[in-house]
């Protein structure tokens, strides 16, 4: 497995409509396989030839959760509003950047509030909210307005690294995905569908990207990579884990955005006992994937969610299993020759 593309992947950084550095990377590492192109919500769409037939289309999230300024006070504090679902537990001391018109500017991500010590026990209870949180970069405040414009946007600071057999960063969701989807095209062999490979952007505010290239590909069948929860952790009943790490690539049943449809997660599974590839059901109550963007598109698309089980969804450290990651590669490549022949029609 390619560890080092993934660390660039994650790595990198690129909230929703700033996506550019990876852009380049997807670019990169696609173009030869096909005609390479970007459309105008910022996606790039990679085309890779069959002998002739169906569109299939796989998409794949280059955003990541972050901030956008929207308020720089007198002594260059920069207060933010948020890009994605995030936490605010999960947001305290970090380390941010800012991406400038002169490139990322560092900066710490704090709350605005008293020292612990001096809180009285009604402030102490009253939690916190996002509006509450500004970034420090230690700059005097003319410093600060003179890199930094309203509308930038911020995403957390956090280098990769592998722990044991999980591999741990901040942007796992979805540059995870990102990473299966450029691995499969290139362990994939012949196959006679045409393979329309996007990394989509603005996923993480509302499908937005997938909705847009689905809607000009029309593809006869979308597949989308995403993360899944792996809630295998203390604190967590069993029953409500929904994947676990180690287990294996997880063949998604339904989430909130759509229910996948039957006769794609019947070929998976089949594909999966066939060529004896770890995997494990998923069934998410809540969350969506760009499949659920593109499904509803001219009369409706068949559609389904390829997961990668994480621990630690919308932090920093969003971990993966290495022998998930690389289950998922093996399913994918495995389904991308076969998929043209299939038919999943009622």
């Amino acid at each position: 497995m390619n560890i080092e593309l993934l660390r660039e992947l994650v790595e990198a950084h690129g909230a929703p409509g700033a996506e550019q550095d990876l852009r380049e990377i997807v670019r990169r590492e696609l173009s030869p396989f096909g005609e390479v192109k970007t459309d105008a919500m910022g996606s790039v769409i990679a085309v890779k030839k069959g002998t002739g037939g169906k569109k299939v289309m796989i998409a794949a999230h280059i955003d990541e959760i972050g901030f956008v300024v929207k308020h720089i006070d007198k002594d260059g504090f920069i207060r933010i509003a948020a890009l994605g679902g995030w936490d605010p537990r999960q947001m305290n001391s970090q380390r941010v950047r800012v991406r400038t018109k002169n490139g990322l500017l560092p900066g710490v991500l704090m709350h605005g509030t008293k020292p612990a010590h001096l809180l009285s026990d009604s402030e102490k209870a009253s939690g916190q909210k996002l509006d509450d949180f500004f970034v420090d970069t230690g700059l005097s405040g003319d410093a600060v307005r003179e890199q930094v414009e309203v509308g930038d946007t911020v995403t957390m600071y956090r280098p990769m690294e592998q722990i044991g057999s999980l591999i741990s960063s901040k942007a796992m969701d979805d540059r995870v995905g990102v990473f299966v989807m450029i691995e499969a095209i290139k362990k994939m062999g012949a196959h006679s569908a045409d393979i329309y490979a996007v990394a989509t952007t603005q996923e993480e505010i509302g499908l937005r990207g997938a909705a847009a290239a689905g809607a000009a590909i029309a593809p006869d069948v979308v597949i989308a990579l995403d993360i899944t929860l792996a809630n295998d952790i203390p604190g967590v009943p069993e029953s409500e884990s929904i994947t676990k790490l180690g287990k294996g690539t997880a063949i998604k049943v339904l989430d909130s955005s759509l229910i996948c449809h039957p006769k794609i997660v019947s070929h998976f599974r089949e594909i999966a006992k066939r060529d004896g590839i770890p995997h494990q059901i998923e069934v998410l109550t809540r969350g969506g994937t760009d499949a659920g963007g593109v499904q509803r598109l001219h009369g409706g698309i068949p559609a389904f969610t390829l997961s990668i089980p994480t621990r630690y969804v919308h932090t920093v450290n969003e971990s993966v299993h290495e022998a998930d990651v690389q289950a998922s590669i093996d399913i994918l490549a495995k389904y991308l020759e076969e998929v043209g022949e299939a038919d999943y029609s009622f």
